[in-house]
């Protein structure tokens, strides 16, 4: 198949350098990577924000980039960039007319859809749509600091009434979409994540001596402890770190690590992990929390190998890409009942899930696991198992694949009829 893939902010570039991905630019990256070896041919599109880009760049072969000119060549905040999918789709209308229409355009997140759906009206194309987060979700937790346009949750919701396939997620996401209206073509594709990357053991060849200088850093865990509780993400409140510091008093063998935000030397400058720290101290166990800063994606496996539990506790999550990673380097998870997680983690198999926001509760949980190192070997060992058999890239393609059929042959017998 020619594949067109639509991401209007999130570029599958900036995955390959790691420190300014999110979890958008790492699924797509990883997704078309893997598509293209199964034979297809894709082409991801997102928009211009450098002027020094070029058009069209090769990620790899059978993989090229093209960076759409819609709006100012510059870097702006996702939730500014609405005024410009009209554009953005005026300009894919132009492109397909003149080299042809892919066989099916998958976009990513709710602008790139209606950018697909203005070039759709020009030129008529399979359209599959990936929500990667659902404003109706964002608005409630966030309430009046959700900064999404006013328009955003009545414009996804007559998205996924136009295209021709919903690929959500998780099962949570379907029933969100449901609740808005949007049911019926709605097929559940799960993340992936890299798990020859991120694997129980460091790979053979060479040791990697910038990684283990990093770990050196890292150091022994924090004096009168014995186990390391790992949480990674973005310093962003609803990401839930406040709920483990808050549940430290209830864990004395216990050391907190935080990996992500800023880079080390700027967090003195971040809101986040000040206010994090004052809590800290403010509970008494500020010598039992380090943060790392952000951390270069070749690291991350070695990190989360060197801690027992890692613990996802987001007020809410699309679906979260942190517990795949841990499930494939074998390590537990714990983590809130929300969203991705209630898939990702197999309460009582491969790690336990809490109540958000309820750091009694998580403290209740991570006690008798920290004290139990034959039960984290064994919920270790079934993530790993679980992580193989239906969050490899490979797997997650291959759902890919058959989903773009189910819309692409209907498209075939019209254009033959």
């Amino acid at each position: 198949m020619r594949i067109a893939m639509v991401s209007e902010h999130a570029s599958p570039l900036a995955a390959l350098g790691g420190v300014d991905a999110g979890g958008q630019n790492v699924h797509v990256a990883a997704l078309a990577s893997e598509l293209a070896r199964a034979g297809h041919t894709v082409t991801v599109y997102t928009r211009r924000d450098d002027p020094a880009l070029a058009e069209r760049v090769e990620m790899l072969p059978g993989v090229h980039v093209v960076h759409v000119p819609a709006g100012p060549a510059r870097a702006l905040p996702k939730d500014e960039l609405l005024p410009y999918m009209r554009p953005f789709g005026r300009w894919l209308a132009r492109e397909w007319a003149t080299t042809g229409a892919p066989d099916v355009v998958h976009s990513h997140f709710w602008m790139s859809g209606l950018a697909v759906r203005v070039a759709a009206r020009i030129v008529p194309v399979p359209h599959v749509h990936t929500y990667h987060a659902l404003g109706s979700v964002k608005r409630r937790h966030q309430g009046a600091a959700d900064t999404s346009p006013p328009s955003r949750v009545a414009l996804e919701t007559r998205l996924g009434q136009a295209v021709d396939l919903v690929v959500a997620t998780c099962r949570d996401e379907v029933a969100e979409l449901a609740a808005v209206g949007v049911t019926g073509r709605v097929r559940v594709v799960p993340c992936g994540v890299d798990v020859q990357h991120f694997a129980p053991q460091a790979p053979a060849g060479p040791p990697d001596v910038v990684a283990q200088a990093f770990l050196a850093d890292l150091g022994p865990r924090a004096a009168g402890t014995a186990h390391r509780l790992l949480c990674i993400g973005r310093l962003v409140a609803r990401k839930g770190v406040a709920t483990v510091v808050e549940a430290l008093p209830g864990l004395p063998t216990a050391e907190l690590v935080v990996a992500g935000g800023p880079p080390a030397e700027a967090l003195d400058a971040d809101p986040e992990a000040t206010r994090l720290r004052h809590l800290a101290r403010r509970l008494g166990v500020a010598d039992r929390v380090r943060f790392l800063g952000s951390v270069a994606h070749s690291h991350m496996p070695a990190v989360i190998r060197s801690a027992d539990v890692v613990v996802a506790t987001p007020w809410y999550e699309p679906f979260g890409i942190v517990p795949l990673e841990a499930a494939a380097c074998g390590r537990p998870v714990v983590g809130s009942a929300v969203g991705g997680l209630l898939d990702s983690v197999d309460d009582g198999v491969t790690g336990v899930l809490v109540p958000p926001r309820d750091p009694a509760a998580l403290a209740a949980a991570l006690a008798p696991l920290l004290a139990d190192p034959a039960r984290r070997h064994r919920y270790g060992a079934a993530a790993r198992r679980r992580a193989l058999t239906r969050y490899g890239w490979d797997r997650v393609a291959a759902s890919t694949e058959a989903a773009y059929e189910t819309v692409r042959q209907p498209a075939m017998r019209e254009a033959t009829a």
